[in-house]
């Protein structure tokens, strides 16, 4: 990760806060950002800038091309917040700071409400960040030997996800009819490895010190880690249910900027830029989120 900090797009750097202590956290350090745009959860004019927060990597990067090159035409004020935490950006929007937000996935998400009460709901996919396992020491994942020992994300949806990639790759067995829910109990043969679980965040940073991690693929990304190179193994996109999008608070679907910005979002041009951008390390994903 490139930074601690939340920074808005304006480049004024924002002091970062302690971290929440949500069991369901998947990043680091939490940060208070100045957002100022959010219109409180109230009705909000069509013409009043739209708020959205974002992770850094790719999330602001899509978010900023829609803004520098296709936001003015369809008369859309658009501002982005940059966060580097996997809470924040919905606790911002469903306080109202924040208009939408557009960082996370389905999974992530039901898992957010169910835990913390709140009615956010995505609007439009975008793109998807496929997970890789990764090692600085390794060729291969055949090459992991009884005693090595394997990082993994410690939230409940990507540990899951990040066990099931390592099943479906034999490095493991998991225990039948699990899938992306499973945790490190449903482990019915590791092959003599040792797992380690530790915040998303921090893994990039982590990496010298286990034999192999598995590692989000927007925080690959801002470590100059590339997936599509330099995974041993990486999520198929296909039939994938982890798509990114753009979500807001129940009852603002309709906002016509939201509804403006999920066109923006799933246009050719969109399209272009995340193939070319990101070659194959970010996907797009477009069309409607998984119910």
């Amino acid at each position: 990760m490139r930074s601690t900090r939340t920074l808005r797009t304006t480049g004024t750097a924002i002091a970062a806060t302690a971290a929440l202590a949500l069991a369901l956290t998947a990043c680091g350090t939490d940060s208070d950002p100045d957002t100022g745009g959010g219109d409180g959860g109230g009705e909000s004019s069509e013409d009043a800038p739209l708020n959205v927060a974002a992770g850094p990597v790719p999330h602001a990067e899509i978010l900023n091309f829609v803004r520098e090159n296709l936001a003015e035409e369809a008369g859309l004020d658009l501002e982005v917040t940059e966060f580097t935490d996997y809470v924040l950006p919905n606790t911002a929007l469903d306080s109202g700071e924040v208009d939408a937000n557009f960082f996370q996935h389905k999974p992530y998400l039901d898992d957010f409400n169910e835990n913390q009460g709140t009615d956010i709901v995505p609007v439009i996919n975008v793109h998807l960040e496929p997970l890789g396992l990764y090692s600085n020491t390794l060729e291969s994942a055949d090459a992991l030997a009884e005693g090595d020992t394997i990082a993994v994300p410690n939230d409940a949806t990507n540990e899951g996800r990040a066990l099931k990639l390592l099943a479906d790759n034999g490095v493991i067995e998991l225990a039948d009819g699990v899938g992306a829910e499973a945790t490190l109990a449903d482990i019915t043969d590791d092959r003599g490895l040792s797992f380690e679980e530790l915040e998303a965040a921090t893994l990039p940073r982590a990496l010298d010190d286990f034999d192999a991690a598995i590692i989000n693929g927007n925080y690959a990304l801002e470590a100059g880690i590339t997936p599509a190179d330099d995974a041993l193994v990486i999520e198929d996109s296909e039939g994938n249910p982890y798509a990114n999008f753009l979500a807001v608070r129940a009852g603002d679907e309709d906002d016509p900027r939201v509804t403006t910005l999920a066109e923006l979002l799933n246009t050719d041009e969109v399209r272009q830029f995340i193939e070319d951008t990101y070659q194959g390390s970010v996907v797009p994903a477009f069309g409607a989120p998984a119910a």
